[in-house]
């Protein structure tokens, strides 16, 4: 139980830094190597371009057209749009298939929602760092290309935002399917140790009647023969 609530708690943060990420305004800020004088900062995200003047007055504009965007823009709204819907829908599992809430249904049940839950995250974890590196390397190669003469961007501070929210859903996933494993080895285990420690009650005596048996094996006197002539040994109950 400890373990789920540490990896719920862990992925479901990681899940708010992840959705706060695509709102975020500095995806790339212009970058200032080689400039001396700054009379303007140009900063993007995936959704609008913006300007802010040296007094500090910022103009933006939204991308006009989905279909004229650059394809990387696309891909990394669809990654991030797809991180935010699993990071949601596993946060509610988790709290179903979780040992600590009193709905879900049998054990078995809530493990298994449990797991998808710690699957769903670790999805979520996946296309968000995706869709970050993917931006990511668009900025570093281009500023790193000698040929490019337009405006040079470097990384902003959602991009670090996203990364962090990421690694956070990736490590909270895998703790509950690391959960769901042991508690389900360990179940098998106890399982295993009932069965094979039982003792068994059932004993039938192959020892002649003259010899020394054990108390599970003695056997009962014979009330058959005529009075008199029964012989009860020692050990015998009357």
């Amino acid at each position: 139980m400890l373990q789920e609530i540490v990896g719920f708690i862990v992925s479901t943060s990681g899940w708010v830094l992840v959705s706060s990420t695509l709102p975020t305004d500095y995806w790339k800020v212009s970058s200032l190597d080689g400039t001396v004088i700054t009379t303007a900062t140009y900063w993007s995200n995936l959704w609008k371009a913006c300007v802010t003047d040296s007094t500090g007055v910022s103009n933006c504009k939204d991308f006009p057209s989905l279909l004229a965007l650059d394809g990387f823009i696309q891909a990394c709204r669809g990654l991030m749009i797809a991180a935010i819907c699993l990071g949601f829908f596993g946060s509610i599992f988790a709290l179903v298939g979780m040992k600590c809430t009193k709905i879900g249904g049998t054990d078995k049940v809530k493990a298994n929602i449990a797991c998808f839950a710690g699957v769903n995250f670790i999805l979520s974890g996946l296309c968000s760092l995706s869709a970050c590196s993917l931006y990511a390397h668009r900025i570093t190669s281009e500023f790193f290309d000698p040929m490019y003469i337009a405006q040079k961007y470097e990384l902003g501070a959602a991009l670090f935002i996203g990364w962090a929210g990421s690694v956070l859903c990736i490590i909270g996933g895998s703790v509950l399917c690391f959960s769901i494993a042991d508690s389900c080895s360990k179940s098998r285990s106890q399982v295993k140790y009932i069965y094979r420690g039982a003792p068994s009650h059932s004993h039938i005596s192959s020892h002649p009647r003259g010899q020394a048996t054990s108390v599970n094996q003695r056997l009962p006197p014979d009330y058959s023969s005529p009075p008199g002539s029964q012989h009860f040994d020692k050990n015998a109950y009357v």
